[in-house]
């Protein structure tokens, strides 16, 4: 990797490039241009070289890119080849959807723990995982030493339930609360807002319909 500072806009693509490298991949497609992978993406030929390049490149001149080494880097860049352990704090609906969710473990993240505080839920199999009680969060995480932290409570305990995990020793949060986390120090946040996907589809829609 250079030592140029990576854009955000740039690491967020990177997992569009990762899936869509998997694609081919399953196609058993083994080379692809620069021009192709666009087609693909819906992005520039030369956006994507330019990505590219923070990273060393990856490309050879008339030949473009070996899908698989193209595939494994990034997989490496993501950090997917590390083995995260996550675990899930709230057992409604969306967690138990993102429990379920086949994606995590394909992608190298592996669920450990879901903890929630209804007695109704407590004692529950969601995923191959006993909902555990909050409160014994703390003892489970100390011992266990999860790398990430899913948010799926209420807007109104989302923040103390944050603290909560960063002082248990976890430094990243996946945060789907309808708020924005931030928290001083070295926690990595990653804010989820399903409303605001669903606001820019109406967004378009309506835009698309002045446009007929």
């Amino acid at each position: 990797m250079t030592n140029r500072q990576v854009p955000l806009v740039v690491i967020k693509r990177l997992p569009r490039y990762h899936r869509y490298l998997g694609e081919l991949l399953d196609n058993r497609i083994y080379r692809v241009s620069s021009t192709e992978l666009s087609e693909k993406m819906g992005v520039t030929a030369s956006q994507i070289r330019q990505d590219l390049n923070y990273f060393g490149g990856f490309g050879q001149q008339g030949y473009g890119y070996n899908v698989q080494m193209l595939y494994d880097a990034i997989t490496a860049l993501l950090g997917l080849n590390k083995g995260y352990k996550t675990v899930i704090i709230g057992a409604g609906n969306l967690g138990r959807a993102l429990a379920n969710y086949a994606g995590f473990s394909k992608r190298g993240f592996s669920l450990i723990g879901i903890f929630d505080t209804n007695p109704a839920l407590i004692g529950k199999e969601v995923s191959g995982q006993i909902i555990k009680h909050y409160d014994d969060a703390k003892d489970f995480i100390k011992a266990e030493k999860p790398d990430i932290a899913i948010l799926a409570v209420p807007k109104v305990t989302v923040n103390r339930v944050a603290e909560d995990m960063v002082s248990y020793g976890i430094k990243a949060l996946w945060n789907f609360a309808h708020v924005d986390l931030d928290l001083p120090g070295d926690v990595i946040i990653e804010n989820v807002h399903l409303s605001d996907s669903l606001m820019t589809l109406s967004y378009r829609m309506s835009e698309f319909g002045e446009r007929k």
